[in-house]
């Protein structure tokens, strides 16, 4: 049996970065005009073997997307290349992406699948009764077929092609009847240019698939606008660079190490409720170099973490520009020293290494406890570190002047409707059974019902000890406040109000505003534009202000559909927690979107 290895062991900064390559799409025409009518490819989900850890260590059994690629550097054709993140969507603003996803992972699925926990179940294998076997060998059952369904987060996306949990499919599935449509999806791509990021969304077994190398990027850019056009100054090509942060945990043959044992092992023998690597990966690599040359970069930062929160600075504290968020441009580029980014968000970053001495070398550093914010500090060693930069002996190139506007975000008013929503462990904080939304459990009736077009302030009450990152699919929102709030004392009202959850009906309200304490604390600034994801704290409650219209629309009617699909078809969206393993068992609720005129 392989032992586990020692983080202090692996050499740091050997590995180079790698930056995933580009999918070639087949570029569809109208045959009379030649207008592009969309960009097509066939992208397939299997198992593989990649370098992650250094030269001299076994290579990792990985999954990862594959298809059509061209190499940077040749321009030559790669027809089938397989990687972990995956290769990266280029798409264009306005020209539509259609992608057909091919189940080919035929093997069993590597690590512990918990079938007492709400998941796929292809096998209908039902929930098992104690004792529970260890695992290996599980419940073989469940450990075969895998499922797999793909969503792109962030994407203003029609329901039928978002990835819902339960719209999964198999090996085999999607190559000739239903199951073919099923799994071609379809990409508008009309919502304002930004980095996205696309990723297994398996209900219960999003955490496994994607801790197996399930995630990749996805670029929107406008060339229509300034930032994005030909007469850009902003960091293009070689310069212009995605960064996926995820923790992983390894045995000494290489293979991945995730924990099989859960924490109420009587309960759900594999569940555990949070995954805290003991390395830090980058784009596929463990603690990475880049050699950079000394001019300025755009480095679009991912957490793709399980749970891991990453404070990030560089080891000199040099200051660092972000130009936007998960939603696209900032209204005007923010400085910062750190930054603080939690699973699930994307940042959009300027570093400028022109003014640093020929073979400087600096560290990106993280000082985020794990689990955020009352966890472990990080091990300097290891974990707070993230990756190397070490600047090349060449002419150094100033950076251009940014623009001092960069966006212009009409502000949301008209609020529709309030709701308060609240986090909730059920159990022992520290040894949790699972984590609720509201006190409901998955399959509980849709309680978030908001209408096409209107305009609404989701106050989400956290009554846990840890952060939680919340992410709404089909929308892009704003933060409007974060604001301390008497836990103790609302979290004994409701639960005099509603009883002890789960519930599989929808909860009694409880407004918050008679707990409130001081004042409301408006968005820091480089929060202060579109989020998909946001940062909801222990202690405090978080305002966010979503409208379930189109980004691009200034002024929306409730009960008038702008987008280019109906948003209210089956089957709908969701909302959960993007600490994947408290998706996975049951901190994620299903919402529709009534549109009242949809048969019109």
């Amino acid at each position: 049996m392989p032992n586990p290895l020692n983080p202090k062991d692996i050499p740091k900064f050997e590995n180079q970065l790698v930056v995933p390559p580009v999918f070639e799409p087949t570029v569809i025409r109208n045959p009379i005009t030649c207008k592009v009518i969309s960009h097509n490819y066939l992208v397939t989900i299997s198992q593989f073997t990649q370098q992650i850890l250094p030269e001299g260590y076994p290579e990792t059994t990985v999954w990862g997307y594959g298809g059509k690629v061209k190499d940077p550097e040749t321009g030559d054709v790669i027809p089938d290349f397989k990687s972990t993140p995956g290769p990266t969507f280029k798409a264009i603003r306005h020209i539509p992406i259609n992608v057909q996803w091919v189940n080919n992972l035929t093997e069993a699925h590597p690590l512990a699948v918990d079938p007492t926990i709400h998941w796929a179940d292809p096998n209908n294998v039902g929930m098992p009764m104690p004792p529970f076997p260890p695992f290996p060998p599980g419940f073989p059952l469940a450990q075969r077929p895998v499922p797999i369904v793909t969503h792109l987060h962030g994407g203003e996306t029609e329901p039928a092609s978002d990835g819902y949990p339960e719209a999964w499919f198999t090996a085999g599935e999607a190559i000739t009847g239903p199951d073919f449509i099923k799994s071609r999806y379809h990409y508008a791509n009309d919502q304002e240019p930004t980095t996205l990021w696309y990723h297994d969304h398996t209900l219960g077994i999003t955490r496994l698939n994607v801790y197996m190398g399930l995630a990749g990027f996805y670029l929107l850019r406008d060339p229509n606008k300034y930032l994005d056009g030909k007469y850009s100054n902003l960091p293009l090509g070689k310069y212009d660079i995605p960064l996926a942060i995820q923790d992983r945990s390894f045995y000494d043959d290489g293979s991945l190490l995730f924990p099989s044992n859960g924490v109420n092992s009587d309960v759900h023998p594999y569940w555990r409720p949070s995954f805290i690597g003991n390395t830090i990966m980058v784009n596929g690599k463990v603690w990475p170099n880049l050699n950079v040359e000394p001019r300025q970069y755009r480095f679009r930062v991912l957490n793709g973490s399980n749970t891991r929160f990453y404070n990030m600075a560089f080891s000199n504290q040099m200051p660092f520009f972000q130009i936007g968020t998960d939603g696209g441009y900032l209204p005007k580029p923010v400085q910062l020293v750190s930054l603080l980014i939690s699973p699930g968000e994307r940042a959009d970053l300027l570093v400028d290494f022109s003014q640093l001495a020929p073979g400087t070398k600096l560290t990106l550093t993280n000082t985020a406890n794990a689990p955020f914010p009352n966890g472990n500090p990080p091990d300097q060693e290891t974990t707070g570190q993230v990756m190397q930069f070490t600047v090349l002996n060449k002419p150094a190139v100033e950076p251009s002047t940014l623009p001092k506007v960069l966006n212009v975000l009409a502000p949301l008013k008209c609020i529709n409707k309030k709701r308060t929503l609240t986090l909730m462990v059920v159990g022992d904080p520290t040894k949790p059974v699972e984590l609720l939304l509201d006190g409901q459990k998955w399959n509980a009736p849709v309680s978030e019902l908001p209408l096409v077009g209107s305009t609404e302030d989701w106050q989400l009450v956290n009554l846990t000890k840890g952060a939680h990152p919340i992410h709404l699919h089909l929308i892009q929102f704003r933060l409007v406040s974060r604001q301390d709030f008497l836990v103790t004392q609302y979290t004994n009202d409701w639960l005099a109000l509603n009883g002890q959850p789960p519930f599989d009906h929808p909860t009694e309200v409880l407004p918050v505003k008679s707990y409130l304490l001081d004042g409301p604390i408006n968005p820091p600034a480089h929060e202060d534009g579109w989020k998909d994801t946001i940062q909801a704290y222990p202690g405090q409650v978080t305002t966010i202000r979503a409208r379930f219209a189109p980004q691009d629309v200034v002024n929306s009617i409730p009960g008038i559909n702008l987008f280019p699909f109906n948003p209210a078809a089956d089957p709908g969206y969701v909302w959960h927690c993007h600490i994947i393993d408290h998706e996975d068992n049951e901190m994620m609720r299903p919402y529709k979107v009534l549109n009242p005129f949809a048969d019109c």
